[in-house]
């Protein structure tokens, strides 16, 4: 609804209720729009309805791929947002991620602890809740500079400046944006997933990213020792996924299917299978197994039929039983085929370096199945991007018999290469590795799980140094400070960014010339108004 409409309506409603006369219509319709998400199922609702749409266009041009960072913390998420606005115009095609690593190792009240589902599992729709309060509070701060310079023009009688204003306001676009959720393995079985999905959306999450590891064995998907689950299992929690998402009238929620498979060996159970071919035989298909009589069978043996044959799967000490070596990227692929047949939306395949052919090989083969497959790809800091892609580029110079002597493959991490033309080739090739894979190997959505994990630690540990050192305060000032004035860094004001301009809008809202505002002549933030 138009500003000038709003106000109208609000008049209308005021001048009904004869106690009423303190209150302006057009401070009723600024606090409106500076809060037009009521709740998170309004945010999920919206949010859905991006994501499926940009998938559509991601359909007729894979160009028109997306991206997220992943963010531990409701301000970094807001900053990311400010920036994206600030530096694109739009937030069109950028989303939040929201890592259970960093929920992990960030937010849990046990202190820092490894990514293995052992974190409070209300952590997850309080840090989700969190990121839309700050993004909330952005889009208010945002609104009220536009209020702010629009009175300033009313006051100078500027109807240019003021119309403009006013398109802007009208034409106003929201900080808020889809969070892909990490709900790590389910946290217990079906009812507990959805106990928790249903929490998750009421929070604001639109799309939830469940992987079909053993809940109570879940590591992170870049670490050794990964146990899945049969298929149905796994496609018992999606479906307790949708039924959250329908259950709440998020019709539009996305379900995200991660497969670790490429990586996992294991397997805590053997599946039911009903008959030859189905998706529990399959499953039991990949175990590694030797063929046995019933004479050379073992106390506590489990034994299953193979074709006619008796086999007895490979079972470790820990009881867990293991699949045949060479066939991780067969399970994947038969993962991802299996759960967007039974309700997913989304594939995520985990895979332990960042090579768009290998990624390609896979959804190559699921769209033979399912044309119109899409992946979400963790661009993970798990991968050492830089050695990758130099060993990427000498093994292609290698095949293609150009000369590589003067570079030793195992030390292309070294510092004396980074101004090689195989080390150019290598960073082009990092470049683009985003567009590259939305288009060769299916990749709708490209996060990176804990970039701002990063950052703050080095960001911090440059300051540390110098703050600490012989440069003191200049340290603080020549790498920060004067940064932030010079780009445009809107937390300079740090004030106002925490809400003190809000805030003074409300006092004259509720008291009117009684009120004691903080941002007077005498506030040093005008300091940073040049």
């Amino acid at each position: 609804m138009a500003y000038q409409d709003q106000i109208t309506q609000a008049q209308i409603l005021i001048e009904s209720q004869s106690t009423w006369n303190g209150i302006a219509p057009e401070s009723v319709a600024r606090m409106r729009l500076q809060n037009q998400f009521r709740t998170g199922l309004d945010i999920a609702r919206y949010t859905a309805r991006i994501m499926r749409e940009d998938m559509a266009a991601y359909d007729a041009d894979p160009s028109l791929y997306t991206q997220s960072l992943g963010c531990w913390h409701g301000f970094i998420g807001q900053q990311k947002m400010i920036s994206i606005k600030k530096h694109f115009g739009s937030t069109k095609r950028r989303y939040l991620y929201l890592s259970g690593w960093m929920v992990a190792a960030l937010r849990s009240e046990f202190g820092p602890l490894p990514d293995q589902s052992m974190h409070e599992k209300t952590s997850v729709p309080a840090l989700i809740e969190e990121l839309y309060t700050f993004l909330r509070q952005a889009d208010a701060r945002e609104l009220g500079l536009l209020f702010r310079d629009l009175d300033a023009a009313r006051k100078s009688s500027n109807m240019v400046k003021e119309r403009e204003i006013l398109n802007a306001i009208d034409n106003y676009q929201t900080h808020i944006v889809p969070i892909i959720a990490d709900i790590d393995a389910g946290f217990g079985n079906a009812e507990a997933t959805y106990l928790l999905a249903k929490k998750m959306i009421e929070a604001g999450a639109c799309c939830l990213q469940i992987e079909n590891q053993v809940s109570d064995e879940k590591q992170c998907g870049h670490q050794d020792g990964k146990v899945t689950v049969p298929h149905e299992d796994f496609l018992a929690k999606i479906r307790a996924i949708r039924y959250a998402f329908l259950e709440l009238g998020v019709d539009d929620g996305l379900i995200v299917a991660r497969t670790d498979s490429l990586g996992a060996g294991l397997t805590k159970q053997i599946a039911f299978s009903r008959e030859p071919g189905d998706i529990g035989d399959l499953y039991n298909g990949f175990l590694d197994c030797e063929e046995i009589t019933p004479e050379t069978c073992a106390n506590g043996d489990v034994v299953i039929n193979r074709g006619g044959k008796l086999m007895r799967p490979k079972r470790l000490a820990s009881n867990l039983f293991q699949f045949r070596p060479g066939t991780g990227e067969d399970r994947c692929v038969l993962d991802c085929i299996t759960a967007l047949q039974h309700g997913a939306d989304l594939l995520w395949i985990e895979t332990e370096k960042p090579h768009v052919e290998q990624i390609a090989g896979m959804v190559d083969r699921i769209r033979e199945v399912i044309p119109n497959a899409k992946l979400v790809y963790n661009n993970s800091p798990s991968f050492n991007w830089t050695i990758n892609f130099r060993q990427q580029v000498y093994d292609a110079w290698a095949k293609a018999g150009r000369d590589v002597s003067q570079y030793d493959r195992a030390k292309l991490m070294s510092v004396d290469y980074d101004s090689t033309e195989l080390a150019k080739e290598a960073d082009e090739r990092i470049r683009t590795f985003q567009a590259d894979g939305a288009k060769r190997a299916g990749i709708f959505h490209h996060l990176i799980t804990l970039p701002t994990y990063h950052t703050a630690a080095l960001s911090t540990d440059n300051l540390a140094k110098e703050y600490f050192g012989d440069q003191g305060m200049l340290g603080y000032v020549r790498n920060v400070q004067r940064q932030e004035i010079r780009q445009g860094i809107a937390c300079v004001k740090h004030q106002n960014m925490a809400g003190s301009d809000i805030g003074d809008d409300h006092k004259e809202y509720f008291a009117g010339e009684a009120a004691l505002k903080a941002g007077g002549a005498h506030n040093t933030m005008n300091q940073f108004a040049a």
